[in-house]
């Protein structure tokens, strides 16, 4: 069983910036740090790239206080026209982002999404609806992976769509799991209606204050139901896997059964946000790779996944919420 071609060096990305993109990886998702060691060559370097851009995203607003997030969001603006203009700009993370950006052909569309769900971070503290919360995951976490899917060499629209999916649901169960520290964030992504169809029409107004353990109930009702339909997301993101190189979907279905295995734990709390943060042991992560890895061998004789070229990629139309994404898969 062959995988396929290595992916590109990038001459761009010096030592440094990857060594540091690597450390990120490292200190902030152990789940993706032990997903990134499965893929092959260079591409794990390029993933850990791909990640440490969102991530540095993502610190950079959660780092200043809430009036000064707008700012910063402005900041990275800027700093990604410098990367698709092919600026140098003296980061080293960020000139490694540049390489592999121009490398893969990512379109700007993707990192300029990721943006705008940091931007809604800035905007709202809740969400009335499913569609504004699939929005929100849609844009800091589906977008990640269809900026994979051209790591990886996909084109397929089939499988674009339904690495979106995957992470649309990771960052549904991120939810449900961060229930209570968001709160003590001042934030609430639970939807207003589903809070309301639970019980806890008013829970969004007591944002700011110590979390109403009356409403426990309630909110474990509807932490349940957003755990029911991130499980659709996660049958239409596996799908996917069979568009991968095996190596790559080992990675990423390791990946994925992490993930679902913290929503098993959440549920196993019977959803309950009080009882603390779910966690998946360093054990419980092998044995899902070792799972992950069982599944893709035992379709070996039928996988026959080629990488396509970057110039395939180029010509490859965006992926776009909600028109490719929804209705949600079943």
């Amino acid at each position: 069983m062959s995988d396929a071609p290595a992916a590109p060096s990038v001459p761009s990305a010096t030592p440094g910036g990857i060594a540091t993109c690597r450390q990120s990886i490292a200190r902030n998702s152990k789940s993706f740090a032990l997903a990134s060691r499965l893929l092959p060559g260079h591409t794990a370097d390029h993933a850990a790239i791909v990640y440490a851009w969102c991530r540095r995203a993502d610190d950079a607003v959660d780092a200043v206080p809430a009036a000064a997030a707008p700012a910063a969001v402005r900041r990275l603006r800027q700093e990604l026209a410098d990367v698709y203009r092919g600026a140098a700009t003296g980061v080293p993370e960020l000139d490694a982002f540049a390489a592999v950006v121009r490398a893969h052909a990512i379109p700007r569309e993707y990192p300029d999404e990721l943006l705008a769900g940091m931007q809604m971070d800035c905007e709202r503290a809740r969400y009335a609806s499913f569609d504004e919360l699939l929005l929100y995951c849609h844009r800091v976490a589906g977008v990640v992976g269809l900026m994979m899917c051209h790591v990886l060499g996909v084109d397929d629209l089939a499988a674009r769509r339904q690495a979106a999916h995957l992470g649309i649901a990771m960052q549904l169960t991120n939810i449900c799991r961060d229930v209570l520290e968001d709160w003590q964030l001042g934030r609430l992504y639970l939807p207003g209606e589903l809070l309301a169809a639970c019980g806890a029409p008013d829970l969004g107004a007591q944002l700011g204050r110590p979390f109403p353990v009356a409403h426990t109930q309630a909110v474990a009702a509807a932490v349940a139901r957003t755990l029911t339909l991130a499980d659709g997301f996660y049958r239409s993101g596996n799908r996917g896997l069979a568009a991968l190189p095996w190596r790559c979907a080992v990675a990423v279905g390791a990946a994925s059964r992490v993930y679902r295995a913290i929503g098993r734990r959440v549920r196993r709390q019977q959803c309950d946000v009080t009882r603390g943060r779910a966690i998946v042991s360093q054990r419980g992560k092998l044995v899902q790779v070792a799972l992950a890895a069982a599944q893709v061998l035992a379709t070996a004789p039928a996988r026959a996944v080629r990488r396509r070229p970057p110039v395939a990629l180029a010509s490859a139309a965006p992926v776009r919420f909600p028109a490719d994404l929804l209705p949600f898969p079943s």
